[in-house]
């Protein structure tokens, strides 16, 4: 199992991609999300200059936020500061394009960026626009990019459709956190139904499978709702709710069990806020911290189904089992106050006990 951190970026902290390269991090997910973070290629820009070892990518790039020439030119100058160690994880955008008050890109449209990307990652001419008219990188020999090495492309999906575009397009997937080894199989599953339509065959070890989670590290007889793991958790476990909320009033879906608890209360609370606000409330502190009022919302239920949570023991017997279900990494997203300490505990702690190299 190997170990990668999802980074919520900052271009003022690129010292955490450097730690997490010195812990043993194998990957940095640079997050893209540009009304609520510092643009990714920017700060992936400079933890390039600033590390050696750790592969560093989007976590992921929205495809309905840039097109595609766009996004692999991006990703192409980051792989001329860091050749060879550069991948591209992209995703339809459930929360930068609705933190704008749009829908995520369509499954359609998410397809023709895919099919337009991977050419041009390796320099190579696809097809743009409408009417569609070819398009390639015009110098890329004279240091502007890089295309000679490889730049592996990461598909994002949550479900069926998208995760099956993953396979049919994608060198790897970026999945949902699986809740047990039969999940993991059913999202692998997903993958290599798309992977099958388009005539390829996926060869573990070839196609990395990652979830994005967060990890609390408890201590012997610590609550999983201690104020610690509040305060490492709870961020992530919110974003849950945000998503579950966005996934019911734009598209009817009913919430999922263990938000009963709270969900009256918190629809009556997002009901005060103007229509014309709301897409930019609901995700307020998104993957950085819990909002006061928002506090009595992440339950120890809530946390414990969103996140990692247990001893050391208890979470290495869980990777474990998910590696062997097909799952290669997972890409930690800790709150942000202590996102240093939890790189430090989670490396100090459950790396030796995990298989693999970390």
């Amino acid at each position: 199992m190997q170990f990668g951190v999802c980074v919520a970026s900052h271009i003022g902290d690129v010292g955490y991609v450097v730690r997490a390269e010195a812990l043993g991090y194998s990957q940095a997910w640079l997050a893209d999300s540009q009304m609520i973070w510092s643009d990714c290629y920017a700060t992936l820009a400079l933890a390039a200059h600033q590390t050696d070892r750790i592969r560093l990518g989007t976590g992921v790039a929205v495809s309905g936020t840039r097109p595609a020439p766009v996004t692999a030119a991006a990703i192409a100058t980051i792989n001329a500061l860091a050749p060879g160690r550069t991948f591209l994880g992209v995703g339809a955008g459930n929360t930068a394009l609705r933190i704008m008050g749009q829908p995520p890109q369509r499954i359609a449209a998410f397809e023709r960026t895919l099919a337009e990307l991977r050419p041009l990652l390796r320099g190579e001419e696809a097809l743009h626009g409408d009417p569609a008219r070819p398009i390639r990188h015009l110098m890329p020999d004279r240091g502007f990019v890089n295309f000679e090495d490889p730049i592996p492309l990461y598909v994002s999906g949550f479900g069926p459709r998208s995760l099956a575009l993953a396979g049919r397009h994608g060198d790897g997937a970026v999945l949902p956190m699986p809740p047990h080894p039969k999940g993991m199989g059913l999202l692998a599953g997903f993958v290599a139904a798309g992977a099958g339509a388009a005539g390829r065959t996926l060869e573990r070890g070839r196609f990395p499978m990652t979830a994005l989670t967060t990890i609390s590290v408890l201590e012997p007889g610590e609550a999983a709702d201690s104020p610690r793991v509040r305060a490492e958790c709870g961020a992530f476990a919110m974003a849950t709710l945000h998503y579950a909320y966005d996934q019911w009033r734009q598209l009817g879906h009913a919430p999922p069990p263990v938000l009963a608890d709270v969900w009256d209360d918190y629809c009556q609370m997002l009901d005060r806020v103007p229509a014309e606000r709301l897409h930019q409330r609901i995700h307020a502190g998104h993957n950085c911290w819990v909002l006061p009022e928002e506090e009595r919302f992440v339950t120890r239920e809530l946390i414990e189904a969103s996140c990692l949570v247990g001893t050391a023991d208890v979470l290495a017997g869980r990777l474990q089992a998910l590696e062997q279900a097909g799952l290669d990494q997972v890409m930690i997203l800790p709150a942000f106050e202590p996102r240093y300490a939890v790189l430090e505990r989670v490396a100090n702690e459950l790396f030796p006990l995990c298989a693999g190299e970390s």
